[in-house]
């Protein structure tokens, strides 16, 4: 079987139709949990239906960054694994790099020649190395979290450089690699960062905080219809 057989198998789409549907059911016992609560906290009906309608609206908008990622991802991994992936855990980022990671040890460079053996080695390969942040997220989060409030009792400035200087270490793992060469990647990158920029000083002296919902739709949405115009520059 070839790896776009297997990626598109009816066993793969009923595999994860039932782990969605495990997620869903999940979710609905904490939803109906949530809710019996917040009543016995002394929250009203009409409170909550409110609260659930402005967050539904306010998701909304943010997951059509996540449906431009889904069909980015699509072509490489398939529908069902690319649903799954987004839905559960999981970014199309991390999922692009994992399976390049994947193929480079399978010795593959053409998804049509691959084989199923392939796509399991991709899945195997996802599954296996995003588990590492889970597991060690359940052993030291409740530390670094106790550690984050305690230095922001000390010093509220130190604690936001902290933080700060984490999410810039991890921007600089993926972005340092594009910087080497011109590429789509660097150019769509740089799109990105520019929308990123251009709102943040838009926002700037209002009071409302609307803008910084949508901020980061905006600005992948961006640089995902950028990378066509630079595919067809480049390329």
């Amino acid at each position: 079987m070839s790896y776009l057989d297997a990626s598109g198998h009816r066993i793969t789409y009923l595999t994860v139709a039932a782990g969605i549907a495990y997620i869903l059911g999940l979710t609905l016992v904490v939803m109906r949990k949530s809710w019996r609560r917040a009543l016995k906290t002394g929250y009203t009906r009409r409170q909550l239906v409110r609260i659930v309608k402005v967050s539904s609206l306010h998701a909304l908008v943010p997951s059509v960054a996540v449906l431009v990622g889904f069909f980015t991802l699509a072509p490489l991994l398939g529908i069902p694994l690319s649903w799954w992936r987004l839905s559960v855990i999981g970014n199309v980022t991390y999922e692009i790099i994992a399976a390049d990671t994947a193929f480079s040890a399978a010795g593959v460079t053409d998804i049509a020649a691959a084989s199923s053996r392939e796509f399991v080695l991709v899945i195997y390969v996802m599954a296996l190395s995003i588990m590492g942040g889970m597991v060690i997220s359940t052993v030291i989060s409740r530390r670094i979290h106790r550690g984050i409030f305690k230095m922001r009792a000390v010093d509220r400035g130190w604690s936001a450089l902290s933080v700060g200087t984490y999410m810039t270490a991890i921007a600089v793992v993926f972005t340092v690699p594009l910087l080497f060469r011109l590429s789509v990647s660097l150019l769509t990158m740089l799109t990105g960062a520019g929308a990123t920029v251009a709102l943040t000083a838009l926002k700037r002296g209002r009071e409302s905080t609307r803008l910084d919902e949508f901020s980061f739709t905006i600005s992948v949405v961006a640089a995902m219809l950028s990378s066509v115009l630079w595919e067809r520059l480049l390329n």
